[in-house]
């Protein structure tokens, strides 16, 4: 049988172990071609192909319910219920997704797990939910040792491990999260794979779990007889495999952290396929951190296991030293570690993926806001153009961040701006300041940027025109300029600000206008609801001024093409010209 004659887990029932492992290898080039062609997870969807097999081998989903997280690990699963397709052919490449989906499949995709740790609690809630309707079917959490130290994880297993009943979950430990493992826990499970799951000292069954460990997590007979050994089970049980990322391509197994998420690259080099020679922001905050730290005694930089987010590897983790910590997957840690750190007198930043950020609100609020200690925390992958997946939207940080009082929101519009804010928040002992670190924008300024912030909420004028005022938030400054430029051949002289605070409104400003402007429009990369222009438009709503607040619309949208969504919400600078010169001529 071959790969894409598989349509559904049944069709593999019958195979034997040999013709199981030639799927396995059909999987394995299936990942690499697609992954090398489009981008995508490809060391932990290498590293987990024979214990997905033997997964659907032994259970039988739809019936069985299996919960994969973070679904960086569920290529082979989306391979064996079928979607093959989407892997092995090229035109179909971007017809299946980076994470489980239940639009793509409502049998075998239960949720959509695009972030780590709630497999375990998810599936304790469909266990629940088995038990009230008196079923009984095996439930499946299927998690990778990285995910371990989100809190969820924690919280479900603590739940789980009293149910009584059958529970499995299956521990994928490739040794590795995004980069290495960070914290306790996995000291223990360093012990339990050095003594072959027999130490004494074991966290699964503290916690009140069963126990099963197996050696070799890449053989399918070793994982066949373990799943089939715990199937029908009637009380909790954590299945613990060892298994290898990026097993089957070497520039995978010897570069684990790179090879976590690649962009299209070449297959017979593992070199990407674009490299470009412009300095980035990743880069940028690297060297600029690297600096301060031979500044600041008392700096310390934080990450939530995404430390090449800021283009921190493993050696300038080692040359920053105590400068740097990793809590690992654990947000709600990195911003409770920022303010405690920050209130023992540190100098702190905590660089953050805003798609990540949404996992620690209440810490923001009641840890951070609260609290007086100042510290700074850029926020990375923010908007339209910074990731494209359904689970890792970027569009709401700007009302997530600014609903909180307390919190200093800037939007640099360059690299000397971004610099400039950096310095003077880390400088500063008043607020609390997140900057949003721009996704594309790495034009230089071309004069001189501002070096202090401390009058807050005061927007800067960058040319002064009558009828109609555009400010336009960081990236957004850009296609400002373009639509100003627009207008200007068509005789309206626009007037330019770049607001630099999203969290205020310069009210001084927006009044000022009143006195040759009849409309103001605000551009933001991030959801208009609940976003800054509306705060502006509540300051231009008490004159006699109107308001367009253009933006990106409250709406989970999918694998989309920025382009394409930007035209679809009328965010193209030509279409942006044309509202503005037809709402002139209607005022």
């Amino acid at each position: 049988m071959k790969l894409l004659d598989i349509k559904s887990p049944q069709d593999i029932k019958g195979l034997s172990i040999d013709e199981l492992k030639e799927i396995a290898k059909e999987m394995r080039q299936a990942i690499l071609d697609r992954s090398s062609a489009i981008g995508g997870h490809v060391g932990p969807n290498l590293g987990d192909v024979e214990a997905i097999i033997a997964l659907h081998y032994v259970f039988d989903a739809p019936r069985d319910k299996i919960v994969l997280d973070v679904s960086h690990q569920d290529f082979a699963h989306k391979m064996l219920t079928g979607r093959a397709e989407g892997f092995l052919n090229p035109a179909d490449y971007k017809s299946v997704g980076e994470y489980t989906d239940p639009k793509e499949s409502p049998k075998y995709d239960l949720f959509y797990a695009g972030h780590t740790s709630p497999s375990i609690s998810l599936s304790f809630g469909l266990a629940k939910a088995r038990q009230l309707k008196h079923q009984h079917h095996n439930i499946v959490a299927f998690i990778g040792d990285g995910s371990l130290s989100g809190g969820v994880a924690f919280e479900g297993l603590d739940a789980a491990a009293k149910l009584g009943e059958n529970f499995i979950v299956i521990v994928n430990d490739n040794q590795m999260a995004i980069a290495e493992n960070h914290g306790g826990l996995y000291d223990n499970l360093a012990h339990l794979r050095e003594t072959n799951g027999t130490a004494e000292d074991n966290f699964f069954k503290d916690l009140g779990f069963d126990y099963i460990y197996v050696r070799d997590g890449n053989d399918l007979q070793a994982l066949v007889d373990a799943f089939k050994s715990v199937k029908d089970s009637t009380k909790p049980v954590v299945v613990h495999i060892n298994t290898e990322k990026g097993l089957g391509y070497k520039p995978a197994e010897e570069f684990k952290e790179t090879f976590h998420f690649r962009k299209p690259f070449q297959e017979s080099t593992g070199a990407l396929k674009t490299a470009s020679n412009q300095a980035d922001y990743a880069s940028i905050t690297r060297d600029f951190l690297l600096e301060k730290i031979k500044e600041i005694p008392d700096l310390l930089i934080i990450s939530s296991a995404t430390p090449l987010d800021f283009d921190f590897d493993a050696k300038v983790r080692q040359e920053a030293g105590v400068h740097y910590v990793d809590v690992g997957i654990a947000e709600q840690t990195g911003v409770s570690t920022m303010a405690g750190a920050a209130r023992g007198g540190a100098k702190v930043v905590y660089p953050v993926v805003a798609t990540f950020l949404q996992r620690a609100y209440d810490q923001l609020v009641e840890d951070w806001a609260m609290d007086k200690s100042p510290a700074v925390m850029p926020v990375w992958a923010a908007g339209v153009r910074a990731m494209t997946d359904l689970t890792h939207l970027g569009f709401w940080d700007i009302p997530m961040i600014t609903s909180i009082p307390e919190i200093v929101y800037l939007a640099p519009t360059n690299v000397e701006e971004y610099l400039a804010m950096m310095n003077w928040a880390l400088a500063q002992n008043r607020h609390k300041v997140a900057i949003r670190v721009p996704s594309y924008s790495v034009e230089h300024a071309s004069g001189e940027v501002d070096k202090d912030y401390s009058d807050l909420n005061t927007f800067k004028v960058m040319k002064k025109g009558k009828k109609v005022a555009i400010i336009a938030v960081g990236d957004y400054f850009a296609k400002a300029e373009a639509v100003c430029k627009l207008l200007k051949e068509k005789g309206i002289k626009a007037t330019l600000i770049n607001p630099r605070f999203i969290s205020g409104v310069d009210k001084a400003l927006i009044k000022s206008l009143e006195k040759d402007h009849k409309l103001v429009v605000t551009l933001e990369d991030g959801s208009i609801e609940g976003g800054f222009g509306g705060r502006v438009a509540q300051e231009v709503g008490k004159t006699s001024m109107r308001c367009l607040t253009l933006g990106l619309k409250k709406a989970f949208v999918d694998q989309f093409n920025p382009d394409e969504l930007e035209k679809k919400y009328g965010l193209q600078p030509q279409q942006i010209a044309r509202l503005i010169k037809k709402t002139l001529k209607s005022i």
